[in-house]
């Protein structure tokens, strides 16, 4: 389960983010913490996709 949300600490920070109250109590909860939480990988570049080609080849199976 995840901690509780401390309103007044995320409406401070909607404010840094440049949310107005409103847009901020128009978010879902889920909206939020995809706006506020940590950031996932980066996506596949070509340098990664090479790297994974070299490591898994495509082989034929005749």
């Amino acid at each position: 389960m995840k901690a509780a949300l401390n309103w007044r600490d995320g409406l401070a920070q909607a404010a840094q983010l440049g949310l107005s109250p409103h847009q901020f109590w128009q978010l879902s909860l889920i909206e939020w913490r995809a706006i506020t939480g940590p950031a996932g990988p980066a996506p596949l570049n070509r340098a990664g996709l090479e790297a994974l080609r070299k490591q898994y080849p495509d082989t034929r199976h005749d």
